[in-house]
């Protein structure tokens, strides 16, 4: 194995460039193969925390980071509107409140409030309370706490970390090519043998990544590994995307608005907001969704609306051959999750990890694919939750959600935790039971029982523990700067 090629920049290249010539070293030659002319689907992007253990396994400083690519803090996402009007709550990283013993907190929170307690679950997170008072600080005092980590990711716009990601990865040897493909070669036995550019040039190799967004330029145009499609789950599938001017400091964290046929999301960074409008075209015509994204923004707009088709789904092959599929080229989830980068994170730790040292790539691509596979549909079923889980029934769209029926593996999910607050992690589930348990939460299914071991402590003693937490979090929270203070001085130049 001497030659990786990968087709198409953007996020999801210049991020396998830059790891894989990382950790590969000189052991084998990377070639990138980009077009200027070729737009990239890239807007202000929200991420999850594990993007803070990629960017320093590249050795990217965090205040250099945020300098680069106009970035902000994440300590969460807020949901508005989705299991009924006016509603809101948040998925919020990190802890909440404290097990004792083997029951998990939130038993211990469900037996207070069926007694009549009158605090809210959020009450005991600390990312929470300081998202809600707009203050973050990259390192937080927990010595002395219940609290082991202080847990948070990045808004950034996505087209500036590609830049900063390309510099890295050209430090590190990777040869950028600029040009578009005419042709993809395939030796007899099918893989890929070579990229033919327009003017000529032949680039071969013996691994190549398709992140070609969209397009699919190799993974499906050429090798025709198959899509599975899960629009009858997901059936958001067009996204209009606009930025708008800062009306204020930007929030620690990312806003995703219900609308009656989709949602809006908002990622603030310093120079301006990220806003866009995912919906479905079978309950929302596309003008009716420019008017209703450009009518709900903070700001004025700095641009015109982009539309986005998209399909939700993943590859049936996401290794085929010998090519490798990332970003958009691999499948589609919505970013409701914000988990777009987090799976081109995921699928280039993969790839090193099952990284081919010859032509015999079998077994090793099947693992991968079996991987791969797992990690979209446990994320699909977490995404599908926020749409089925919901009381509303103010649009045929929302009628459709509540209604429909969803894969076996979420409803088992839901209908445990309604009849008994239990949640068993998957193995290798992206999202914790801390994360299902607000967003059922939130989404009103209330348990309908607590597990008896958080009976231990008497009445007493759960209230004095609940009150005490409480006020850790706010000790935690309330020496803590603003998000703004914090960004200011982070992005200060000497």
């Amino acid at each position: 194995m001497q030659q990786v090629v990968i087709a198409g920049g953007g996020s999801a290249g210049w991020m396998a460039a830059a790891m894989l010539a990382k950790v590969l070293g000189h052991s084998v030659k990377i070639t990138l193969v980009e077009s200027d002319e070729i737009g990239i689907v890239g807007v202000g992007e929200a991420t999850i925390p594990p993007i803070l253990f990629f960017n320093k396994a590249l050795g990217i400083d965090e205040a250099e980071f945020i300098q680069a690519t106009q970035g902000s803090f994440k300590l969460g996402i807020q949901f508005e509107n989705w299991a009924r009007q006016g509603d809101s709550y948040m998925h919020a990283f990190g802890e909440i409140g404290s097990p004792i013993g083997l029951s998990a907190f939130h038993h211990l929170w469900l037996r207070a409030k069926a007694a009549g307690h009158p605090s809210d679950f959020w009450d005991f997170s600390p990312t929470f309370q300081a998202a809600k008072a707009g203050k973050f600080a990259p390192s937080v005092q927990l010595t002395g706490t219940p609290f082991s980590q202080f847990s948070y990711a990045y808004h950034f716009d996505a087209s500036l970390y590609a830049k900063l990601l390309r510099q890295k990865a050209e430090q590190n040897g990777v040869r950028r090519l600029e040009g578009k493909i005419s042709q993809v070669e395939q030796a007899v036995n099918g893989d890929i043998a070579a990229l033919v550019m327009e003017n000529g040039e032949r680039i071969a190799g013996d691994l190549f990544i398709d992140c070609t967004g969209f397009r699919a330029l190799l993974i499906e145009q050429t090798l025709k590994a198959g899509y599975e499609n899960w629009s009858h789950w997901l059936p958001c599938d067009r996204a209009m995307a606009v930025p708008s001017a800062n009306i204020s400091a930007p929030v620690p964290y990312t806003r995703a608005i219900a609308h009656q046929a989709g949602w809006q999301w908002r990622i603030p960074l310093q120079h301006r907001t990220g806003n866009g409008l995912v919906y479905c075209s079978a309950f929302l015509q596309d003008d009716a969704a420019k008017s209703q994204l450009l009518a709900n923004l903070e700001g004025e707009a700095l641009a015109e609306p982009r539309p986005i088709r998209f399909t939700t789904g993943r590859r049936k092959q996401q290794w085929s051959h010998n090519c490798v599929s990332l970003g958009l080229a691999s499948g589609f989830l919505e970013p409701l999750e914000s988990t777009s980068l987090h799976l081109i994170q995921s699928g280039i730790i993969r790839l090193a990890k099952l990284f081919p040292s010859g032509s015999d790539m079998a077994l090793l691509r099947n693992e991968y694919n079996r991987q791969s596979q797992l990690e979209f549909e446990q994320i699909r079923d977490f995404i599908i939750l926020h749409y089925h889980q919901t009381e509303r029934s103010d649009s045929e769209f929302w009628n459709y959600c509540r209604t429909m029926t969803v894969p076996d593996s979420l409803s088992r999910k839901i209908e445990l935790f309604r009849h008994s607050a239990v949640l068993q992690r998957e193995q290798d589930d992206l999202f914790t039971e801390l994360a299902w348990q607000q967003v059922l939460l939130g989404q009103r299914v209330l348990p309908q029982h607590y597990q008896p071991l958080a009976d231990k402590l008497n009445p007493a003693q759960l209230s004095e523990l609940l009150e005490n937490l409480r006020l850790i979090v706010q000790g935690i929270v309330k020496p803590m700067p603003t998000h703004a203070e914090t960004l200011a001085r982070m992005t200060q130049r000497s």
